[in-house]
């Protein structure tokens, strides 16, 4: 008889069970034997005072076991990848990877939104968003954790548990892909051109040394943040997170600080500027809303960050996450409200057009201001994008070596972990040079992905929670899931017209 032909050996943890509450399922076992009924001798037997320590240390047992989680499977997959390979954060590392991936450059720019729609409707708007986008936040915190004990420690894949495999894939790949990748290259940019700026300061108009071209300042910033790329997980890089958050509360603060303490331009306004037709005006207050939609950001780490936490029956992640959150947001709020207020109080209409507080604070009171602070606000803006570069890149890290643990069966080695991230990093500089226009496309590209923050969490906790028919929460999130969808495609289309009117200088390989 011919010998039977070996399988081959799968390199994947042996099965086994663990004690751990940093797992993926629920913490009971539904496979488990039924507990055989008792003979009534046991009955009698266990009614009696001389049973009591005996029933007192099972309940004890019992408690103890619901606490940490009890017995439950090791998910090999999630413990393989830097997601969710380290399951031991807490509320202050929920708190630092909020505030370092909810706060960026982006926020500077809140004051041109407010020139469009003035102070009243600016201020009720970013009230408005401000408060949609947190409970949306809370949404997905809650919707981490599944009632059978399935954790959701992506976005996709909580997406497709809602919308179903196809249709999850095809509402949020793109828009999560664009939010992570689409954002290291915009942080690639952005240091960039902050780089080049501060070697401007300290070298001054009496240096004879030829400046660095921006594609050089690129390369600088990309070899750091891929160097900074190593550390192995999502919690390793909490320190990291840590000054990526006080670097972006310090040059919000310092830039509107600095506005409001100059005197303002001569000519200042606060009317709306005229346009020349009705629709022109209705698309520049969609494009204004659009502004203030995009200052805040995150929503796409959010479960990844909570999926970094250890959970148990008593002790849900939820409630660390909600904590570091509400700590996060508070910072946000201190920031960003000033930020858009002091800005469109220090220039009214003279914000320049398309362009953020930061560059209205160079054109107006260059002279006025020390040059060791203008460099040390570009410095912290440089560190900043190092650090959000980390957490957004994560994801993207994430799902690369879910593609070789999937079919491998076995870990990412550390050298294909290195070279992933080399070539993702590599991608990311190739794309910020090809495409120097791409911030030009960022309306359009963001309306579609901002129901990523203000619809789908809505929507798919009425999907999975599944609440009565016309309750409250059904009907509160079916008409915040309605509007963020038709906000989005109204801002879509109010960026196409805006291309089309205005049009974009699209070259290739040409930086300025």
């Amino acid at each position: 008889m011919a010998a039977t032909a070996e399988s081959p050996v799968i390199s994947a943890p042996p099965f086994q069970l663990h004690n751990s509450p940093s797992m993926t399922r629920s913490p009971l076992i539904r496979s488990a034997p039924k507990t055989p009924a008792r003979s009534p001798f046991a009955t009698r037997l266990m009614s009696t005072p001389l049973a009591s320590p005996v029933k007192k240390g099972m309940a004890r047992m019992q408690g103890y076991l619901e606490e940490v989680g009890q017995f439950t499977k090791l998910d090999p997959q999630d413990d393989w990848l830097p997601i969710t390979q380290s399951r031991n954060g807490n509320m202050w590392y929920s708190a630092f990877h909020t505030l370092s991936s909810g706060i960026g450059v982006q926020a500077l720019v809140l004051p041109l939104a407010f020139s469009v729609l003035g102070w009243y409707w600016g201020i009720v708007c970013l009230s408005a968003v401000f408060v949609w986008q947190l409970y949306t936040l809370w949404l997905l915190i809650h919707l981490h954790e599944s009632e059978d004990g399935t954790r959701y420690s992506r976005y996709l894949g909580l997406s497709m548990a809602a919308f179903g495999e196809k249709k999850g894939k095809l509402l949020a790949l793109f828009p999560i892909m664009y939010l992570s990748g689409g954002t290291c290259v915009a942080l690639i940019m952005i240091a960039g051109g902050s780089m080049k700026i501060i070697f401007e300061i300290l070298c001054g108009d009496a240096c004879h040394i030829t400046p660095p071209s921006t594609a050089e300042w690129y390369v600088v910033f990309i070899c750091c943040a891929i160097i900074l790329a190593q550390l192995p997980t999502l919690n390793s890089i909490a320190g990291v997170s840590l000054i990526g958050a006080i670097t972006a509360v310090g040059y919000c603060t310092l830039v509107w600080a600095l506005s409001v303490s100059k005197s303002r331009p001569a000519g200042i306004s606060y009317e709306p500027p005229k346009t020349r037709s009705e629709l022109a005006r209705i698309c520049g207050v969609l494009n204004a809303v659009g502004i203030v939609a995009f200052a805040f950001r995150g929503h796409n780490v959010v479960l990844e960050i909570q999926g970094t936490m250890p959970s148990s029956r008593q002790k849900p992640s939820r409630r660390p996450m909600w904590k570091g959150v509400k700590y996060a947001y508070a910072a946000i709020a201190m920031c960003v409200f000033p930020l858009a207020i002091g800005g469109y109080y220090a220039y009214g209409n003279s914000i320049p057009a398309n362009e953020g507080i930061l560059d209205a604070l160079y054109k107006y009171h260059l002279r006025g201001t020390s040059k060791a602070v203008l460099g040390f606000a570009s410095l912290l803006i440089v560190i900043n994008s190092l650090t959000s570069f980390q957490i957004y890149a994560m994801p993207v890290f994430d799902n690369l070596e879910s593609r070789y643990t999937c079919s491998k069966l076995r870990p990412c080695p550390r050298w294909l972990r290195t070279a992933l991230r080399i070539f993702f990093g590599g991608l990311a500089f190739f794309i910020s040079i090809a495409l120097p226009f791409l911030p030009s496309l960022a309306g359009l590209i963001g309306g579609i992905a901002l129901p990523i923050t203000l619809a789908y969490p809505c929507l798919m906790w009425i999907l999975i929670k599944k609440p009565a028919r016309y309750s409250a929460m059904w009907c509160v999130n079916g008409v915040l899931g309605v509007s963020g969808m038709a906000l989005s495609v109204l801002i879509v289309g109010a960026a196409i017209w805006s291309i089309v009117t205005i049009g974009i200088d699209v070259h290739f390989f040409r930086l300025e």
